[in-house]
């Protein structure tokens, strides 16, 4: 008997040790959600009314002149994204535009993406800067300038009848925004307290609206879990993980693999599904952009209980002669490429 007594206590302190091991090196994992089966496939293409009004066209495959949000819907588009500037000087990409833009998407049937930048001119990785007319407010007033332009622009929307379905609250966000005070990598809490604002605003118009936070560099795994687990430790709320991917022709293989993993962890450790707001390849290699686009399609539909949300190409209606950008699909005669077959598939 006092054998057994001995080889109970033995197994008893054994189990209890092997027990703190366990929750030590082992977290909870975040349950992914299950969202419906609509796969979003996406052009960015707020270009288009600047485009118009300097004299550019748009054709079919056979020649014949098309209105570009048409042609988007014949090449297979269900979704079209738009970014929004506060107060740009030559007014595109202000509400104004943007609201013209949203009631031809939804005529067609189009569902919506807004993408604020909060700034008057282009949001990035490498440029975040403050609208004029915010310039010099604490941090307690960027909230609320936040949420009340973003609030007011959704307001406006929705008196127009635009519903839409997902909102960004921030672009290309690798280091926060509105800098310096909103600096990701000096001020992940003023960053964090940015986003809530975002997204209460947008909650505040319409629930039923998905907020995006969204990165650039979708195979950079490392960078997203900085980001990310300084949001989540700061309380920020987000429903989506948006990502932009821009390759090479020759390197689109392995980022892709590497931006799927990246997917699959984000959903593993948040429990939030992923969207890739962004794509685009050398306008002059549309056979290697469709392979790539086609890779990245079949990739992103693989993630569990639908949880990969859709692809976005940004600006795709561009050809090598608008504003010296590289990366569209459109040839110079206004076609498009071969490259957004992959939409139609």
């Amino acid at each position: 008997m006092l054998m057994y007594k001995y080889f109970y206590l033995l197994s008893l302190v054994v189990f209890i040790g092997c027990s703190k091991q366990n929750t030590t090196v082992k977290p909870t994992p975040v349950p992914p959600v299950v969202v419906p089966t609509f796969f979003a496939k996406g052009a960015d293409i707020s270009w288009v009314t600047q485009m118009e009004a300097s004299g550019s066209k748009f054709y079919d495959s056979t020649g014949a002149q098309i209105d570009c949000f048409q042609l988007m819907k014949n090449l297979g588009f269900n979704s079209i994204r738009l970014r929004a500037w506060v107060n740009p000087p030559d007014g595109w990409c202000n509400t104004a535009d943007l609201l013209t833009k949203a009631l031809r998407a939804k005529a067609l049937g189009f569902k919506i993406m807004i993408d604020f930048h909060y700034s008057d001119i282009w949001a990035d990785p490498g440029h975040q800067t403050i609208p004029a007319a915010w310039t010099g407010m604490s941090i307690t007033s960027l909230d609320s300038a936040v949420y009340s332009y973003t609030q007011s622009v959704l307001k406006t929307l929705e008196q127009n009848n635009v519903s839409p379905s997902w909102v960004q609250v921030g672009n290309e966000t690798d280091d926060g925004m509105l800098w310096e005070t909103g600096r990701a990598s000096t001020n992940m809490s003023n960053f964090a307290s940015l986003i809530a604002s975002g997204y209460n605003a947008v909650k505040s118009v319409d629930t039923t609206i998905k907020v995006i936070v969204h990165i650039s560099n979708g195979s950079d795994n490392a960078h997203f879990r900085w980001v990310f687990d300084g949001l989540q430790t700061n309380k920020a709320k987000w429903d989506i993980i948006g990502m932009s991917l821009y390759p090479s022709t020759s390197n689109w293989p392995s980022l892709n693999a590497l931006c799927l993993q990246n997917i699959n962890d984000m959903l593993s450790r948040y429990g939030k599904p992923v969207m890739i707001c962004e794509v685009g390849m050398d306008v002059n290699s549309p056979a290697a952009c469709y392979s790539f686009l086609t890779d990245l399609m079949s990739k992103v539909k693989t993630v569990s209980n639908n949880n990969g949300l859709g692809v976005f190409y940004w600006e795709p209606e561009c050809n090598s002669n608008w504003n010296s950008y590289s990366l569209g699909a459109f040839d110079n005669t206004g076609k498009p490429t071969i490259a957004l077959n992959a939409f139609a598939n």
